[in-house]
């Protein structure tokens, strides 16, 4: 038997969109996730607890606040969403506003896991290359990016994991469109509200525990390569 013919047209459509969604979320919030772990790891300021406590907030309030929000906010008549829809650039319901209430949500993790990689290392060994003559930006690209990188694998699959499985703020700012905003957790709350909906839904429930075990294991795989390497 094909494999594809395995998920209905639909069904595939809310597999790769939900793909495309999480590996958008993932790539476009890692910088800035390893920026604000790497300024809550080494710089103590005024307002430090504050900016930890609104990086972690998506994880305290419910989904469908967050979700909320994103749609007041980043709406078509938002303050933020009102300045980008004459760009071009529209949010509310559609695939990118999906990208975005994910990004949101797996921030919290993505900096948790790469603040911790910060704080394990030496700072010893970033004086050292100080001593040298070495420039900040060089030996953190050098020296401090190499030695945390099991932690950055490890924040992006957390957060790859946490697109792949978001729902509550997802739906709640982009809706549940067939082929433009459901994701697979989308679908499966669809077809379980759906008569006969359950063969299918336990089939996609499938396929995002294939697609979660294989961020994890690829993660591990990748973190054990590097540290052979150093």
């Amino acid at each position: 038997m094909n494999p594809a013919a395995w998920l209905s047209p639909q069904e595939w459509q809310a597999v790769i969109l939900s793909l495309r969604v999480s590996l958008v979320a993932t790539l476009a919030s890692l910088p800035l996730a390893i920026g604000v772990a790497w300024l809550l790891a080494r710089r103590h300021f005024p307002g430090h607890a504050l900016v930890s406590g609104i990086v972690h907030l998506p994880l305290i309030l419910p989904p469908v606040v967050t979700g909320y929000l994103l749609l007041v906010t980043f709406g078509t008549q938002g303050p933020i969403g009102s300045l980008l829809q004459p760009l071009g650039v529209v949010f509310a319901f559609r695939w990118t506003g999906a990208a975005l209430a994910a990004a949101i949500m797996a921030f919290p993790l993505m900096v948790r896991a790469i603040r911790l990689g910060f704080e394990t290392v030496d700072p010893r060994l970033e004086q050292a290359a100080a001593t040298l003559g070495a420039p900040g930006p060089w030996i953190f690209a050098t020296v401090t990016l190499p030695l945390i990188l099991p932690a950055i694998l490890a924040g992006a699959t957390l957060g790859f994991a946490k697109a792949m499985g978001e729902f509550g703020a997802t739906i709640t700012f982009v809706s549940n469109i067939p082929g433009q905003t459901q994701t697979l957790p989308s679908a499966i709350y669809a077809l379980l509200e759906t008569p006969g909906g359950e063969a299918p839904a336990m089939r996609l429930v499938a396929i995002s525990v294939i697609l979660a075990m294989g961020a994890v294991l690829l993660s591990e795989y990748l973190a054990r390569r590097t540290v052979a390497r150093r």
